[in-house]
């Protein structure tokens, strides 16, 4: 409409919005294998960090393995389900808006918590933490919903991150710094 009533000043940077836009909710097909054990990585991101904790955290009170991922503006923000299993708990907590590459982001910003059980009796939990730019956090499952490896969970609106807690005799197939995709990429095997 700009350009036919030649208004190209607005016209040019209003069609790279849009076309930016859709570049970044796209939900792109991923073909992942699913074998009994294996955990995939529930977003699309670089791989932050990898912390052995003995005593838990803000958001997991047991040992485990965090691996932090931080999706940048560039990575489709689609959230997929790492291994099957029930929903036994979800927990949203409103917070600030901190840069997710930032390890405060995980203590304060708003944030989004999900425990799922695998058919195995094993804990998975998985947080999903707003950015500061996102300002919105979709979840579009709920508790005692039972869920398959891959399948679409949520949406972190532009730049977020997402923190995966695994039991502490996990086998992790991930380093820092490695970029991972959501529902393809394997990040570890449980015992």
């Amino acid at each position: 409409m700009l350009f036919i009533i030649n208004w190209k000043f607005l016209a040019i940077p209003m069609a790279v919005l849009t076309l930016l836009t859709i570049y970044f909710f796209r939900d792109p097909e991923r073909n992942q294998v699913n074998k009994e054990k294996m955990v995939l990585t529930p977003a699309d991101g670089k791989v932050l960090s990898i912390e052995k904790l003995n005593h838990g955290d803000n958001h997991f009170k047991d040992k485990a393995i965090k691996i932090s991922i931080f999706m940048s503006i560039f990575n489709s923000h689609i959230n997929r389900i790492p291994i099957r299993g029930n929903i036994a708990q979800l927990s949203y907590h409103p917070g600030k808006f901190f840069s997710a590459n930032k390890d405060k982001a995980s203590l304060y910003n708003e944030h989004n918590i999900i425990t799922l059980e695998t058919d195995n009796r094993k804990k998975i939990v998985f947080v999903q933490i707003a950015g500061l730019i996102a300002r919105r956090i979709a979840c579009w499952i709920k508790k005692g919903d039972y869920v398959e490896t891959g399948q679409r969970f949520g949406l972190i609106r532009l730049g977020s991150r997402l923190e995966v807690y695994l039991p502490p005799d996990s086998t992790i197939t991930v380093k820092k710094g490695w970029k991972v995709k959501a529902g393809q990429t394997v990040i570890g095997f449980l015992s």
